[in-house]
């Protein structure tokens, strides 16, 4: 009889413990949410962010702030982010960088990015572009290619920061075509493309969302995309297979992800919302016209992306020699 007073107090104390948490999911959210960006504002995450911000304000009527916090590749972010407490306000606009490449770039990061953050949503997958300034005396890759020989170590290409997709592509180019390339990293994409179009530098490979417009704009030219196939939003600029660069592939991909441990149900809901947005016409047609594929993956898929990621990019930080400049 004891023993089974013992249990039921047990369960009624379990009871009283859940009571709380329900209520407070069901609450939820009762206060602004926060998205934090990995890099400066002007980029392709930093519009995916702003996007995504509009449309969960929308979806939960409640305000959803967007705070930019550039530095160190994507891990002062990072970092900030998993130590914020798991309530389910705060997420992280993640990307490739500081959550798949860093972890084989940087000797000692503040945080372990698939123990202590967890996955939400797979957002979109991004072409990467090729761009040169629209000043450059070259009209495709194979020109390109000719000019850059002729110029050895005396051309740069520019990068969002260290340990960016962006940053690893041109290590990549400089291997595959033989080329020596300069490193430059900037404190996000918007001064990276800035001084693309100025001519400081001579190249870059980023997220099509970022270089596009300026292409449009006839800023930039592109001298073709990163991907197996052709762009669905860009259809008139060719794979760099076709340009005469075969072998050469590098994308990217934008998700959510949030402190580990917040409640699973909080994290089911934001993943459904942005996963019903990405079915409306206008905004999947707003992505692609910028280069981005709509996804809105489950929790689980984007956790096997992320885990498929880290194993690439850590060979090709091997086999590229890239280091943190």
């Amino acid at each position: 009889m004891i023993q089974r007073r013992a249990v039921m107090a047990l369960g009624a104390a379990a009871l009283m413990i859940q009571a709380p948490l329900r209520a407070q999911e069901t609450a939820w959210p009762s206060k602004p949410l926060k998205i934090v960006v990995p890099f400066a504002a002007g980029g392709s995450a930093d519009l995916l962010a702003r996007l995504m911000a509009e449309e969960l304000r929308a979806h939960f009527k409640q305000t959803v702030v967007v705070d930019n916090r550039p530095g160190a590749g994507g891990n002062i972010a990072g970092e900030a982010v998993a130590k914020s407490s798991a309530d389910g306000y705060t997420f992280l606009l993640a990307a490739a960088g500081p959550v798949a490449i860093n972890p084989s770039l940087y000797p000692r990061m503040g945080f372990k990015p698939q123990v202590d953050l967890a996955p939400v949503t797979l957002i979109v997958r991004e072409h990467n572009l090729m761009a040169i300034p629209a000043s450059l005396p070259v009209g495709n890759w194979r020109e390109f290619l000719a000019y850059a020989k002729a110029r050895p170590d005396s051309l740069a290409f520019a990068s969002p920061g260290n340990g960016s997709t962006a940053h690893l592509a041109g290590e990549l180019l400089n291997q595959k075509a033989g080329l020596n390339l300069v490193h430059v990293a900037y404190k996000g994409t918007g001064p990276a493309v800035n001084d693309l179009i100025a001519g400081q530098v001579a190249l870059m490979i980023d997220n099509m969302p970022a270089l596009l417009p300026q292409v449009r704009a006839g800023r930039l030219k592109a001298l073709g995309v990163a991907s197996e196939r052709r762009a669905s939003g860009a259809a008139d600029i060719p794979t760099l297979e076709e340009a005469g660069l075969p072998g050469f592939r590098s994308s990217a991909w934008k998700g959510l992800m949030a402190p580990a441990g917040t409640p699973p149900a909080v994290i089911r809901r934001v993943q459904e919302a942005i996963a019903q947005s990405l079915t409306r016409p206008d905004l999947r047609q707003r992505l692609q016209e910028l280069g981005a594929e709509p996804v809105g993956s489950s929790p689980e898929a984007f956790a096997s992306v992320i885990a498929e990621d880290t194993r690439q990019w850590a060979a090709l930080v091997k086999s590229t020699g890239a280091r943190i400049d």
